[in-house]
């Protein structure tokens, strides 16, 4: 039993570990600006609100080439509501087009992203969209 002590295994592999009751780091990022950087490294489970009419995004500090990278992005409409997004050029989206936000003041859209290849391209998926929460 290890109890409260923290590992830092600095990129090095840990092998068929069975792992129970699990936890992803968050990070809150709060209101967005006209450009957001969103810094994986910082977690992986990200929560934004939309506080201007377009937030542009870049997604940095991904896993290295050959290592799956992923993380999820929950954004929340401010109480303005109708914001907008441009995701990073290196988002790759089902039929190559982008999803189209929820609009309405406190709307909330969940979306994950995967990257094998150190965020040269980034697949993006839509989670779920006007979710209630």
């Amino acid at each position: 039993v290890l109890g409260g002590t923290n590992f830092n295994l600095a990129d090095q592999v840990l092998q068929r570990p069975t792992i129970k009751d699990y936890a992803e780091t968050g990070n809150a990022i709060g209101s967005t600006g006209a450009s957001q950087t969103i810094d994986i490294a910082d977690g992986n489970v990200i929560t934004a609100t939309l506080a201007v009419a377009t937030t542009t995004f870049t997604f940095s500090n991904p896993s290295a080439s050959g290592s799956g990278c992923s993380f999820t992005l929950i954004l929340t409409q401010d109480a303005s509501g109708g914001r907008a997004v441009t995701w990073p050029g290196a988002v790759q989206w089902a039929s190559a087009t982008a999803p189209t936000l929820s609009s309405g003041v406190g709307d909330v859209d969940i979306f994950a992203f995967i990257s094998v290849d150190a965020g040269t391209t980034w697949f993006g998926f839509t989670a779920g969209l006007d979710m209630d929460i």
